[in-house]
């Protein structure tokens, strides 16, 4: 393998070294990439947002982990943050694959330019729908994410990747009627495959953010998307 020097390489704030969870179907080590473009206001990682993490490790040693673990583990995701943010995650994609690794993907689609460069070098994809597009900045707090978040949902799509795409839900940014209409516009645009995260509010961005009970009715809508998509499925508490 090519040497890499420091400022070239991957920054990872995280690791989970053994997962069944975050790639369906298969044992995995998860690392969690440093930095996003976006704050949302759930987010449950929120010491990965900025661009430099307090307890990162350096690529070299998660590249001796991933060589004492061939044969034990079958794939690599990296998550993050958004890791398409970093020009190193080519590189640290094509490494993980030369150790025999298939390679997850967690992403927000931040910059559809970005994700569709890594799109042909991955395995599959969990992709974050936040929300309608028109709803999004509500969310993430940047304008344009939307038309970013859907532009990206349009080349997954297309490129032929398996995937699951996922909306965390937190009832005091969404209600029963947006999800809907969220998931109806979903399921138009082809996608097949869709989860629903309850939101974990332990540690979030914006903490203090009001709890808000989940509607009475929501087993009505969970029956619903069930028969609306043809693999439908719900997380969390």
């Amino acid at each position: 393998m090519k040497t890499q020097c420091a400022s070239q390489m991957l920054r990872v704030g995280g690791m989970v070294p053994l997962t069944s969870l975050d790639y369906p179907g298969r044992l995995a080590c998860v690392l969690f990439c440093q930095g996003c473009a976006w704050r949302c206001r759930y987010c449950h990682n929120p010491g990965l947002i900025v661009a430099r993490g307090e307890h990162e490790k350096p690529w070299p040693e998660i590249l001796e982990f991933l060589k004492r673990r061939q044969g034990l583990l079958e794939a690599v995701v990296f998550s993050g943050g958004e890791p398409t943010l970093q020009a190193a995650l080519p590189a640290a994609i094509q490494q993980a694959r030369e150790l025999g690794f298939l390679i997850g993907l967690h992403s927000a689609g931040i910059r559809p330019q970005a994700l569709g460069k890594v799109l042909p070098v991955v395995d599959w994809v969990g992709f974050d729908v936040k929300a309608l597009s028109e709803d999004t900045q509500l969310i993430t707090g940047v304008s344009g994410s939307g038309a970013a978040n859907w532009r990206s949902l349009e080349l997954l799509l297309a490129s032929g990747v398996a995937y699951e795409c996922r909306t965390t839900v937190h009832w005091h940014l969404i209600d029963c009627e947006k999800l809907w209409a969220l998931a109806q516009r979903l399921r138009a645009a082809g996608v097949e495959y869709y989860v629903i995260q309850k939101v974990r509010t332990a540690v979030m961005w914006e903490q203090g953010m009001p709890e808000i009970p989940a509607p009475l009715h929501q087993q009505q809508l969970w029956q619903r998307l069930a028969e609306l998509f043809p693999h439908f499925s719900l997380r969390g508490q």
